[in-house]
């Protein structure tokens, strides 16, 4: 029986390091590493020591503010039956510095990259020489393994672990059959994980749940889906573990194995999968963030992603927008119907209005339905709306059908496609994933995935690739206020996410107030933003001039003090001259102090939205003048929320 690691073991552990770290006043960025491989971030406070055990088994520790966050940490993949962390010696790190910057959709307009790699050799007794690729950054470690070679050769696991300090609250979302991860969030201890999620017979049966592939039945069944985020103990601030730039891979869950240790699970591919030529694996990610605003503004998963090509760079046809959707609200789309839907979103001034399942059904008189949508199209033109429509993927499954099918599509007139009903990421659909987007690329067409992978990162390279769900959303009705107040957090540091927010229906809100549903909007980000509710809702509404003024993206984001995983989340967002709060509450009522300090010299017009205390269908709704020298104090019920527009005051 395994004991359980205890705090002092855990800085014990990373003793050896701490000398060899001391040893030295000073550790020069680009310095040629010997022996061990150590090296540090651009502002050191992010250290990371590499070096084989006295088993030879790769390990590697990472040291924050001088405290252990990841200690003795195993490294490794099995290569055609060949571990490739054991039995190791290390050649010389070769460490260069990363310092770029470039345009980004979401909650801040410039991504910062700015980082170390270290490109280390790995020798393997009677196996392949390897490289392991490490990058430390200001905000967090990454590795990733290139195996070199020809011909097709089997990858069956993986070693990689995360061995985090005792006393951790993690955030995450509990694996699923349909690997779609659209499973709640929730939060526990990490030391209270093997019994919650134990497998549990179904309802009135008694056999046994047998494990989960690839896993003995002696070994802890336990997996949780990446990201997943960490409240580290003594204050030492977060930490978030997932994978990024997935291509030609296998998508990867965590497995945790008791005694604060999680490893990487090939959930997709647990029996293992071929791979030809040379191997590279998605990079292993842990973002370290001294408090959550640096958590939310990481840029760590798309700084280890490469730029666009040159026709990508620049393209203007890419436009982040905001949209509605019938859905949520009708269903199946009526033909009759599509000009009342572009005459709100025109009204709504929203950019977009997006065509889900049913069109490819519409027939009029000797019009097919690509003649029906194209009618569509043409009249939401002389509206100044553009349409996206809703597309199975099984009707894009290799190049000549996705050529085709886009190639219609853009004679229809569609800016935009979502596709539904992919398969779990095995190495197969990964692949198909970047074709898919590739080649719309080449069509000028965005995309929307439902029903999906969670982004990796990727959105850089290839930024058509706009908006995924893979959330838990709207769609599914009504969330616990936990589960919304956790996704900041957590899968919205990610990468965008079509969580279809903002439902105004008195018979949906089930509990939530319409201040929590619309600071949806503020909190969560998508470049295609697809609000899930009715429009006629949105118009009629008092707060339409501040639904109007809400931006797809934003050009800097504030978290501020007083927010708590799953309690509270309060972000201050900017646009332009203009300042957003959205503040979204969990299960208990609390009171909430805003500082309003990130405004800039003089007065500026602020329009508070707030909850009424026995109403879920009204806001409190409240003008003023305010300064960077002013604070708020709003009170929070239960589901509720806060909304505040602030614009710079006009003489």
């Amino acid at each position: 029986m395994r004991r359980q690691r205890t705090a002092k073991a855990h800085v014990l552990a990373t003793l050896v390091w701490l000398a060899a770290a001391s040893a030295a006043s000073a550790w020069p960025a680009a310095a040629r590493a010997a022996g061990p491989a150590t090296f540090q971030s651009p502002n050191g406070q992010v250290k990371v020591r590499v070096e084989p055990d006295n088993r030879g088994r790769l390990r590697f520790t990472v040291m924050m503010k001088d405290k252990p966050v990841l200690a003795n940490c195993a490294l490794g993949i099995v290569v055609a039956d060949k571990d490739l962390g054991a039995g190791t010696s290390l050649g010389d790190a070769v460490l260069k510095q990363i310092d770029e910057t470039y345009p980004l959709h979401g909650g801040h307009a410039k991504a910062v990259n700015r980082g170390v790699e270290a490109v280390i050799p790995v020798n393997v007794e009677d196996g392949p020489l390897w490289s392991l690729e490490m990058r430390a950054y200001d905000d967090g470690v990454a590795y990733r393994y290139r195996v070199p070679g020809s011909g097709k050769r089997r990858v069956s696991a993986e070693s990689s672990e995360w061995r985090l300090p005792t006393g951790c609250r993690v955030f995450f979302q509990a694996h699923n059959d349909r690997k779609d991860y659209e499973n709640p969030w929730q939060a526990a201890a990490t030391g209270d994980l093997l019994e919650r999620l134990k497998p549990r017979p179904r309802a009135g049966s008694t056999a046994p749940v047998p494990p989960a592939p690839g896993i003995g039945p002696d070994d802890p069944p336990a997996i949780i889906a990446a990201p997943a985020t960490y409240e580290l103990p003594d204050g030492l601030g977060f930490a978030m573990v997932t994978e990024a730039n997935l291509v030609d891979y296998t998508d990867t869950a965590l497995r945790y194995v008791g005694e604060d240790t999680f490893r990487a699970y090939l959930h997709n591919d647990p029996k293992g999968f071929d791979l030809d030529g040379e191997i590279v694996t998605s990079w292993r990610v842990t973002v370290l963030a001294a408090d959550l605003n640096a958590l939310v503004n990481t840029d760590l998963i798309t700084n280890l992603c490469p730029p666009p090509p040159a026709k990508l760079a620049d393209a203007t046809w890419i436009k982040p927008g905001r949209s509605t959707w019938h859905w949520m609200v009708s269903g199946w789309p009526k033909f009759e119907d599509q000009r009342a839907w572009v005459d709100w979103t025109r009204q709504l001034g929203f950019e977009y209005y997006l065509i889900d399942d049913g069109w490819n059904r519409w027939k009029q008189g000797d019009k097919d339905n690509w003649a029906c949508l194209k009618e569509v199209v043409d009249y939401a033109r002389t509206q100044n709306v553009a349409i996206w429509a809703w597309v199975n993927s099984k009707e894009l499954g290799d190049d000549r059908a996705r050529a085709d099918y886009y190639a219609r599509a853009k004679q229809a007139g569609v800016v935009g496609l979502k596709i539904d009903f992919m398969k779990p990421a095995n190495t197969e659909w990964v692949r198909w994933y970047e074709q898919t987007i590739s080649q719309a690329a080449d069509h000028q067409l965005m995309l929307n995935f439902h029903g999906s992978q969670k982004p990796s990162g990727r959105q850089r390279t290839l930024p058509n690739d706009m908006t995924r769900e893979s959330v838990r959303g709207r769609e599914m009705g009504k969330q616990p206020p936990m589960h919304d107040a956790i996704l900041p957090f957590t899968r919205f540091v990610q990468g965008p996410a079509d969580y279809t927010p903002v439902d105004f229906r008195p018979d949906k809100l089930k509990g939530s107030s319409y201040a929590h549903e619309l600071s949806m909007a503020i909190l969560f980000t998508s470049p295609f933003f697809c609000y899930g509710g009715a429009p006629q809702n949105y118009l009629e509404n008092e707060a339409i001039d501040v639904i109007k003024a809400i931006p797809a993206t934003w050009d800097e984001t504030r978290v501020l003090p007083g927010s708590k995983i799953g309690e509270i989340a309060a972000f201050a967002r900017r646009k332009g001259d203009d300042w957003f709060v959205g503040v979204m509450n969990g299960a208990e009522l609390a009171g909430f102090k805003i500082d309003l300090s990130f405004l800039g010299e003089g007065s500026y017009a602020i329009d508070k939205l707030g909850d009424v205390p026995d109403r879920h269908d009204a806001f409190a709704r409240e003008k003023g003048t305010v300064t960077a020298k002013d604070a708020l104090t709003v009170d929070l019920r239960r589901d509720g929320g806060f909304v505040a527009r602030i614009t710079r005051a006009t003489n």
